[in-house]
């Protein structure tokens, strides 16, 4: 499909673009899905934001089965024991059966949950997204206090939350026994939408470096 040629949201347009994929891709890396048919093996839990302008692999570019793929309304991993419900779940089961080596956390510009997190008004009806966001009010709380121009807040609440997360993630037993034996590594993502660039969470530093500069840290130099 050229940028040019109308997009078909109807079902019926899904139900050809899965027949593409069978009749066109599927082909071209059938080993692969045969393998994978056996089973996964990810390297990455990935937990980010349901935001449709979001593609994890896309963003990664990375084949099916590597990531292990965790999406919710603002890439948020509520502290164990407060909320177990999905998110819980996927963490245990992607660190305990799938022993997943990393886990990154993707918050991303624009995001309609940081939104809603600096104007409380606009979740009034919606209880269960109100509810929700309450495991990223810290994250709005820590922000508010440092007095930043108006600007640079929504920026801020969005790296804010990443940390926010990042915490509320280590507090997950089978996280905190993986980490114990240095069997995982945590980091967290801030994906830039309109120039699709992405910064991540020095740990040493608490702030967000270039993309470039995190893969020099990894590489040692």
């Amino acid at each position: 499909m050229t940028q040019d040629t109308p997009r078909d949201d109807s079902l019926l347009g899904l139900l050809r673009g899965v027949e593409d994929f069978s009749h066109k891709v599927f082909p071209e890396s059938e080993a692969l899905f045969s393998q994978l048919a056996e089973g996964q093996s990810p390297h990455t839990l990935f937990i980010t934001c349901a935001d449709s302008r979001v593609v994890p692999e896309l963003l990664t570019q990375t084949q099916p089965g590597e990531l292990f793929v965790c999406r919710n309304i603002g890439n948020i991993v509520p502290g164990y024991g407060e909320m177990l419900g999905g998110v819980s779940a996927v963490v245990e089961f992607a660190v305990m059966v799938l022993r997943v080596r990393h886990v990154v956390i993707c918050g991303h510009t624009d995001c309609g949950a940081m939104k809603g997190l600096l104007m409380p008004e606009s979740t009034k009806d919606l209880p269960t997204v109100e509810a929700w966001l309450r495991n990223a009010q810290a994250a709005r709380s820590a922000v508010f206090a440092r007095k930043l121009d108006e600007s640079a807040v929504m920026q801020a609440l969005i790296e804010e939350n990443v940390r926010l997360q990042l915490a509320h993630l280590r507090t997950h037993p089978a996280v905190a026994a993986a980490r114990a034996n240095d069997a995982i590594t945590l980091q967290g993502w801030v994906y830039d939408i309109g120039d699709g660039k992405v910064s991540v969470l020095d740990q040493e530093s608490d702030r967000f470096i270039p993309l470039s500069e995190a893969i020099q840290r990894e590489h040692g130099v």
